[in-house]
């Protein structure tokens, strides 16, 4: 069993790239990439119903890519909290998928980014439509995991000690 630093080791930054204890940026940089996808969704979904679809097109274009370098941005800051979980872990583990799923599905993006170029903003591409529900069926995927890592195995999150502080009545 591992023993109490080991635990206490995967709360903790090794950089101040990644937030200071108990306050991680991650979780506050995939709101980008999330937020950007989605929204680019329903960009799509207004332009099936747009007497002139260009603008909402492009919109959703310009969204993808926004979310593409906000993935990249919290990618980077994902693998220094990977680093810091102890190895031979479920947690470990789960981190991997975690981010393979996310890397994924930044692909997935920047796939449908080109094929979304390539087809113009006159009318919806059901090509980059459904990439994009691919990719945001990974997100939600990963994003399950990365969720996992945080509010059950304690991932960058303040020790229990810690937290206890913040419940106790007085």
């Amino acid at each position: 069993m591992p023993d109490q630093l080991d635990f206490d080791r995967g709360k903790r930054p090794r950089t101040v790239l990644q937030g200071w204890y108990g306050h991680p940026f991650h979780p506050v940089l995939i709101t980008v990439p999330i937020g950007a996808w989605v929204a680019s969704l329903v960009f799509d979904v207004l332009a099936i119903f747009a007497e002139d679809p260009s603008g909402f097109l492009l919109g959703a274009q310009v969204l993808i890519a926004i979310g593409v370098v906000g993935a990249v941005l919290a990618a980077v800051v994902g693998v220094l909290d990977y680093s810091v979980i102890p190895a031979r872990s479920k947690a470990k583990r789960m981190g991997l998928l975690h981010g393979v799923l996310n890397s994924v599905a930044l692909v997935v993006f920047a796939i449908g980014w080109f094929v979304r170029s390539n087809a113009g903003h006159d009318e919806v591409s059901v090509a980059a439509v459904v990439i994009s529900l691919v990719g945001i069926a990974l997100v939600g995927v990963s994003g399950f995991l990365g969720g996992e890592l945080a509010y059950h195995f304690g991932i960058r999150v303040a020790a229990e000690k810690d937290q206890a502080e913040g419940v106790a009545q007085r």
